[in-house]
């Protein structure tokens, strides 16, 4: 794919994730440290930006009181609820300085679950700037990254998942969402095989 019609798309880059004192970081540290995402990320962003690549950022954040999701809830949106993960102008909702969107990239805004095309208008970008292929990276591996994975694939783009650039809740999970699911639905590849591959 060339460079005009290729995206990278980063998911939840924030706080909550990726620092210290995040809400839910305690989670996901010990993957991003076995994965050494952050430096992948951010050298696979250098390396996308340098070639012209379109850069899309993927932020989740709620009001403060979660209105917006169901009550009772289950599952990983109890999880943030629970933890007031993600909420709005908080630091914890912020995207990290390694990742600092430019004024030339886009950021989404209206994510609020955990497929990034389904609350957001990220289609209609996609295809305002008449992009083919989109790569995706970020939190967590099999399950927001998976889910916009699979949108993507059934929406008719090339996807690629960049392994080194992913994180979850155990290097097991992780594994077993690129090896058993992921390559279902997109190439599965590290970020220097990724950018090696845009003309």
């Amino acid at each position: 794919m060339t460079a005009s019609q290729t995206a990278l798309i980063l998911i939840e880059y924030q706080h909550d994730f990726t620092s210290e004192n995040g809400a839910l970081h305690e989670g996901v540290k010990d993957c991003m440290q076995q994965t050494n995402m952050l430096a992948n990320s951010k050298a696979a962003l250098k390396a996308a930006r340098e070639k012209g690549i379109h850069i899309i950022h993927s932020p989740i954040s709620f009001p403060n009181y979660y209105r917006e999701i169901r009550k009772p809830t289950y599952g990983v949106l109890q999880k943030l609820v629970e933890t007031k993960a993600f909420r709005q102008n908080s630091w914890g909702a912020q995207i990290i300085e390694d990742v600092k969107p430019l004024q030339t990239d886009i950021t989404l805004e209206g994510k609020r679950g955990l497929d990034a095309f389904y609350s957001t208008n990220l289609d209609f970008i996609l295809r305002q700037l008449n992009i083919q292929s989109v790569a995706i990276c970020g939190f967590l591996t099999n399950c927001c990254v998976e889910s916009t994975v699979r949108t993507a694939y059934e929406k008719g783009y090339d996807v690629t998942t960049l392994s080194d650039c992913c994180a979850t809740l155990s290097m097991q999970e992780h594994n077993t969402a690129l090896e058993k699911d992921l390559t279902f639905f997109s190439h599965v590849i590290n970020h220097e095989e990724w950018i090696r591959s845009i003309k």
